[in-house]
């Protein structure tokens, strides 16, 4: 696949659909390659007349990793922000976000539609926010606001603060895999166990980066409650949720929709915090009526 350079890093990504067609950047969430946007989403995605583009995050799959700088102490990030001071952290998601800008600059695209899940839900939101002249629209996927009042229920907490064994250790690797999907995932979509393992290992095989997930953690802690940013963006924005998520609860996308002006929201009952392809045609439905939004706003 190929790479761009920006910021200084280099970033791994994919294309689907007509290069001609309007640009949507798809950005995934926390520790997750992007090969957590299944390409069979992305091309339904695409039919609907999009060029589509999945890339990595800095410090996790193929796009350049930052191992250099060891692993944050997030008691003491959050220490500092309590304090009012500056953390100390490798970056921040709006580092994560100007990475986003980046890519779009090597691939010559000037505006895109921004979609995000999660902590990609979060630099979405960054991109419209502090990018604004880049955002045709914004789709925020599972995500929140920062609010520190909106917790994850604790079991889902567990599954973050658990790390799974070290994939030599292969079945129990995929027995915390496994069991860690069927906490966040989708009561109503359960994931087959044979898929879930089988995507454990192509992900392992692709990029192995623990350390990448506790900087991006530090990123998040770091970058804070995001209201006051969120309440500049002036994209068209659409909010998507899984009624049943308890990793990042619906009131998470209650607020971001509240925060943001003019946002619109959908909620799915059922739906954790994963991507059930039972429900694809509706997400996908959601996407693509805000970026109809921004063509009639144009």
């Amino acid at each position: 696949m190929p790479q761009a350079k920006a910021n200084g890093i280099s970033i791994e990504y994919e294309a689907f659909g007509d290069p001609k067609a309007a640009p949507m950047l798809l950005i995934m969430g926390l520790g997750a390659q992007m090969t957590r946007w299944p390409p069979a989403l992305c091309e339904a995605i695409a039919a609907k007349g999009f060029h589509v583009i999945r890339f990595d995050n800095r410090d996790v799959g193929l796009t350049t990793h930052f191992n250099d700088a060891g692993i944050p102490d997030l008691a003491e990030i959050s220490g500092a922000r309590a304090r009012g001071e500056k953390p100390n952290v490798p970056y921040t998601l709006s580092d994560m976000a100007a990475d986003a800008v980046g890519l779009l600059d090597t691939l010559k695209i000037g505006k895109a539609h921004i979609v995000g899940a999660s902590m990609g839900g979060m630099i979405a939101q960054l991109v419209a926010a502090e990018h604004p002249e880049r955002t045709l629209s914004l789709t925020s996927i599972f995500s929140n606001t920062g609010n520190p009042a909106i917790q994850a229920k604790p079991e889902a907490m567990a599954v973050l603060v658990n790390r799974p064994p070290h994939p030599s250790e292969e079945e129990a690797y995929l027995a915390h895999t496994v069991a860690s999907a069927r906490v966040t995932g989708s009561p109503a979509y359960p994931a087959e166990e044979a898929l879930l393992r089988a995507n454990a290992l192509a992900d392992v095989k692709r990029a192995y980066n623990p350390s990448g997930f506790s900087r991006q953690m530090a990123a998040i802690t770091a970058t804070g409650d995001r209201r006051e940013k969120l309440k500049t963006i002036t994209a068209p924005t659409i909010v998507i949720h899984g009624e049943a998520d308890p990793l990042v609860p619906v009131e998470g996308g209650r607020d971001t929709h509240a925060t943001i002006p003019g946002a619109e929201i959908v909620t799915f009952p059922g739906m954790g915090h994963d991507l059930p392809p039972a429900l694809w045609d509706e997400i996908i439905a959601a996407i693509v009526s805000v970026t109809e939004r921004a063509k009639a706003g144009a």
